[in-house]
């Protein structure tokens, strides 16, 4: 079970800031073996969705997406840098966070339209929360992507 935050750049905690700027870049740069600048300058007009487990060593990061207004980097309002810890798959968290982060929308950019440059290898997970996929596979920082939209 994991405790869920949502807090715009400016209430981040800088332990906060650390540990999920920590989480992406394990997951993104490490795991995924793709070298490129995760810090892009799109995290101060977000919303940060923070969700906290229960760990033996105390509270950890386990789950994390940021949501991005229309008009910052699309024209549409956009999910992005979702992400779950290795330490905390296969328990749902995925798609928990896309429904809050669909949720977030919906509540505060309502009847927005949504886009989101997907890793390919998750288009079917992304169609299942009605996005569907527009224009051709491209590469981004070597990992196949697709442009979907809801």
């Amino acid at each position: 079970m994991l405790t869920w935050t949502w807090k715009t750049f400016p209430e981040l905690t800088l332990d906060e800031l650390y540990r999920l700027l920590a989480l992406r870049q394990e997951v993104f740069v490490v795991e995924q073996r793709s070298v490129y600048q995760d810090v892009d300058g799109y995290d101060p007009g977000a919303h940060h969705l923070l969700g906290i487990g229960d760990t033996p060593d105390g509270p950890r990061l386990a789950a994390y997406l940021r949501v991005l207004p229309p008009g910052l980097k699309y024209p549409e309002a956009s999910l992005g840098r979702v992400v779950t810890a290795p330490h905390a798959r296969s328990h749902g968290y995925g798609r928990a966070l896309v429904g809050k982060g669909l949720d977030f929308l919906a509540a505060h950019h309502a009847g927005a339209p949504i886009r989101i440059g997907a890793q390919n290898y998750l288009r079917r997970f992304y169609e299942g929360f009605g996005f569907r996929a527009v224009g051709d596979v491209y590469d981004e920082d070597g990992i196949p992507h697709i442009d979907m939209v809801r």
